[in-house]
């Protein structure tokens, strides 16, 4: 089954702390990709990857006709009931459950990475879509413009077990040119590409550690090294960046990249 049956147990530990502290931040990040897959009234929308939903919600609110999927169960009790009249499906981006050219534009925000086979993933994101329809996958910026993995992540490291057998290094796709030339790669014909600033703002450092302590990537720290070496991280994190009126917030850039079916 790929990789949907880690991801699913990882994701899903504390779904509802991610849908109600993190999903948020990601809205200027939602909105770029909807735009890029120029998602309107009609739109047939697959959102690959769709955590607990917002962005299947948000899609809805313009009129597109959603489908949705996640790897965890939570997750996707969520996102349907969010958005009730969607197809909200659980399973691996890897094999997706839908049939060939089933939909106007696909979206993968910052999901494909975590894919243990991402050219196979990425080939499931075209196979679905329509001739001439759209592909939009999301990934983080340059670490040197966002804040948060700059912050988090050397610390943070120590703390993850190995890494698969195989695994490209972290931030792979974050290279000038990159996430272009993989989706090239797969078979998509790129038209577009860009980057959208989304800073990452948790009211509190508490917020902060419980919408954190809820990513996958985290779990499998906790998993490894305990909860309380993995808080110290955000806890270290979070003081450096906490402004005067106790919230906290990280610059970041995430990058996009718009292709076709041909």
């Amino acid at each position: 089954m790929g990789s949907a049956n880690m991801q699913g147990q990882l994701w899903g530990a504390r779904a509802q702390d991610w849908a109600t502290y993190v999903e948020q931040v990601g809205l200027p990040l939602f909105g770029a990709a909807l735009d890029a897959a120029r998602v309107t009234s009609g739109t047939r929308l697959l959102d690959v990857g769709c955590g607990a939903g917002l962005l299947a919600l948000l899609a809805s609110l313009r009129g597109a006709q959603v489908a949705a999927l996640d790897a965890s169960p939570g997750m996707v009790a969520i996102a349907r009931q969010r958005v009730p009249e969607a197809d909200v499906r659980e399973g691996d981006l890897e094999d997706l459950p839908f049939a060939d050219a089933s939909f106007d534009a696909v979206t993968a925000v910052n999901s494909i990475f975590y894919a243990e086979d991402m050219t196979a993933a990425a080939r499931e994101l075209i196979r679905v879509v329509r001739p001439g329809g759209r592909v939009v996958v999301t990934v983080w910026g340059p670490p040197e413009r966002c804040e948060f993995l700059t912050a988090v992540m050397p610390a943070l490291a120590p703390l993850m077990p190995p890494p698969p057998p195989g695994a490209p290094p972290p931030g792979t796709l974050s290279k000038p040119g990159a996430l272009a030339a993989f989706l090239k790669g797969a078979g998509l014909r790129v038209v577009e590409e860009g980057e959208v600033a989304c800073p990452f703002v948790f009211p509190s450092t508490e917020a902060s550690w419980r919408g954190n302590a809820s990513a996958g990537i985290n779990q499998e720290a906790i998993a490894h090294s305990g909860e309380d070496a993995v808080r110290a991280v955000y806890a270290n994190a979070d003081r450096a960046h906490m402004r005067a009126d106790g919230s906290v917030r990280y610059e970041n850039v995430f990058l996009w990249v718009a292709g076709e079916r041909p």
